[in-house]
């Protein structure tokens, strides 16, 4: 019995033995437990640096109406938030907080209180630029380079019912949302992050307190439907081109050749071949516009401008728009399978926003 007992102990070990020999990755797989935390400090998640960062450059707007047969006695007063982004004292805030508004009044975080110059605004992108005057103003971080993606952490910060500067939490839900905009060309980021009334104008910032955005709207206050958890905002890199546009001509001057078109589908890309992915098809021509002039005929297709692919119609939309009146660029375009070349003189958009 022994003997049985003592070979069976020895064939066991023999057999761990040539397995461990075998498959050395198994040591390697076996690791020791991790050494838990001393304490529960270790494991809070704080965006406190990102929130000490962009708050100070957030601040409220009081926009006063007053009544018009008595211009001493106040009518009305808005509610909103603005975002300085310039040590010049440039305010990025939106078009609807200050539309009506005989006055505005900036509260800055530190106490300060300034009169507003409105410098202008831009009704298409529900965006106004503001000025105020002031040493030492604080300007909220900014990331050019920074593309927001679905997922990303984002904390809204305004001054929400008036009840003083508050900071939300959320994600970027989307990107690229147009269904709410007025025209359908406006893009918004869509995030979860609470957007009431208040915030309007306020910043939408990621977790280094670099701004994303610029808080606009709740999808409520846009359509009127009880809903949670949806709000939008205008992308950084839009807000702040308006704002340079508006600086340099106190209004925004856009580009146009007087087309409507739609991103070709997917049997007309096959059928095209991969190299013109991204070209879209006219639909409509403004007779009195220049495309109209160059020649354009409805049912061509789009493919590139001064050379360079286009990537869809929000591509062609903002190459269009960002160029000066009478500037002259070459579009390529396809007409009946055969390539060809127009050239058009940019006009102003005469939908001004």
């Amino acid at each position: 019995m022994l003997s049985y007992v003592l070979r069976s102990v020895f064939l066991g070990l023999a057999t761990a033995a040539i397995v461990l020999v075998a498959l050395p990755t198994i040591k390697a797989r076996v690791q020791p437990f991790a050494t838990p935390p001393s304490n529960l400090a270790e494991l809070q998640v704080s965006f406190n640096d990102a929130v000490r960062n962009a708050a100070p450059a957030v601040v409220n707007i009081y926009s006063r109406q007053y009544l018009e047969n008595d211009r001493t006695r106040l009518s009305t007063q808005g509610l909103g938030s603005g975002v300085i982004v310039s040590e010049k004292g440039y305010i990025i805030t939106n078009y609807h907080v200050v539309a009506q508004a005989d006055q505005i009044l900036v509260a800055l975080q530190d106490g300060r209180v300034a009169a507003a110059q409105l410098v202008g605004t831009d009704r298409r992108t529900d965006i106004a630029v503001l000025r105020v005057e002031g040493s030492s103003l604080p300007v909220i971080p900014q990331n050019p380079s920074y593309q927001a993606k679905v997922g990303d952490v984002v904390l809204a910060i305004g001054n929400p019912y008036n009840l003083g500067q508050t900071t939300t939490f959320g994600i970027i839900s989307a990107t690229g949302r147009s269904s709410i905009s007025a025209d359908g060309r406006q893009a918004f980021l869509q995030t979860d992050a609470a957007i009431n009334e208040g915030n309007s104008g306020g910043a939408l910032v990621n977790t280094q307190g670099e701004l994303v955005g610029i808080n606009t709207a709740s999808f409520q206050q846009a359509t009127e439907l009880e809903t949670y958890g949806i709000s939008f905002a205008i992308p950084y890199q839009l807000a702040y081109k308006i704002m340079e546009k508006i600086i340099a001509d106190g209004r925004v001057i856009r580009g146009y050749i007087g087309i409507d078109g739609q991103d070709i589908n997917a049997v007309t890309a096959r059928l095209l071949g991969n190299e013109h992915i991204g070209g879209i098809v006219v639909l409509g021509i403004d007779p009195n516009g220049p495309a109209s002039k160059a020649g354009f005929s409805p049912q061509d297709i789009i493919i590139s401008i001064d050379k360079h692919k286009v990537q869809g119609r929000q591509s062609v939309m903002d190459i269009v728009t960002d160029l000066r009146p009478g500037t002259t660029i070459d579009v390529g375009i396809i007409r009946q399978g055969k390539p060809l070349t127009l050239q058009v003189t940019i006009a102003e958009d005469p939908h001004r926003g």
